[in-house]
């Protein structure tokens, strides 16, 4: 072969050929980029950003679908507390959900309401909430009264006997209405037979009264007391009532050692 200043011919043609490919591969490349540059202008940007947000949600919601709801007791009362500040204790609210559970796969529950009266505390504190179980919302929070054989500013004493004019522990469903002495009242049935059973017997009912109201509290150092009846302040008790009526549950409570260890309702 010739050499012409230490090239070969073939060297030559080697390059020359090189460099032809190379100028194919960029002419290429342009072609393809200008075909999708043609396309992405014409391509409406709505729909794409939609293609691309459903291909990298679709794993996501898959894998949500195997996600199940935590509904424990102490998952709910997390929900609560994301809503309100002032809540049932939460050992309280645990043995409420119990009940309230049995009641509502009874199908019992019409209304998905939860009042729960907390007897441990004294009558000066706002101890009866009125929960709304779909929401997670507090409805109403404020005074109640025990009965007046129930003891004084505590109710420590409970009892299921006619005309014993104490309060009676557990679960109830809220019933119909009515108009007494008190004005508008609530029938409330007890489901618990060693208990409450017979509070519509004793006319234990809800209603409302001027000795559940704050007023009382400040001349008596605490609220007045009632025949066995949870009592409410007179300026709630109407709208309290509406609420609640209509096979809604009611949880009346004490850390009462009786009643611990043998409501079936806590410990079926």
């Amino acid at each position: 072969m010739s050499n012409f200043f230490g090239v070969t011919f073939d060297n030559l043609k080697q390059q020359i050929n090189l460099k032809k490919e190379i100028e194919r591969m960029i002419y290429r490349f342009l072609m393809i980029a200008g075909v999708l540059l043609f396309s992405f202008a014409f391509t409406n940007t709505d729909d794409l950003h939609k293609t691309l947000i459903t291909k990298v949600e679709a794993p996501a919601s898959e894998i949500s679908k195997n996600i199940k709801p935590d509904n424990s007791a102490e998952a709910i009362y997390n929900r609560f507390l994301e809503n309100n500040t002032n809540l049932p204790a939460m050992d309280v609210f645990e043995k409420a959900m119990q009940g309230y559970n049995q009641l509502e796969k009874a199908g019992k529950v019409k209304n998905k309401l939860l009042t729960v009266v907390d007897f441990n505390l004294s009558s000066v504190k706002k101890r009866i909430w009125i929960l709304d179980m779909e929401t997670k919302k507090v409805l109403f929070n404020t005074y109640v009264a025990h009965g007046q054989n129930s003891g004084g500013e505590f109710a420590t004493k409970f009892s299921n006997i006619v005309n014993s004019f104490q309060s009676s522990l557990g679960f109830y469903l809220t019933a119909e209405t009515y108009y007494g002495k008190n004005g508008l009242s609530l029938f409330i049935d007890g489901q618990e037979e060693k208990f409450n059973s017979k509070a519509r017997e004793r006319y234990v009912v809800i209603h409302g009264s001027n000795y559940a109201e704050k007023s009382f509290i400040d001349r008596a150092g605490r609220l007045g007391r009632s025949q066995g009846c949870p009592a409410v302040p007179n300026t709630l008790a109407k709208e309290l009532i509406n609420i609640i009526k209509g096979k809604s549950v009611v949880f009346i409570y004490k850390n009462d050692e009786n009643y611990l260890e043998n409501s079936k309702l806590l410990n079926s």
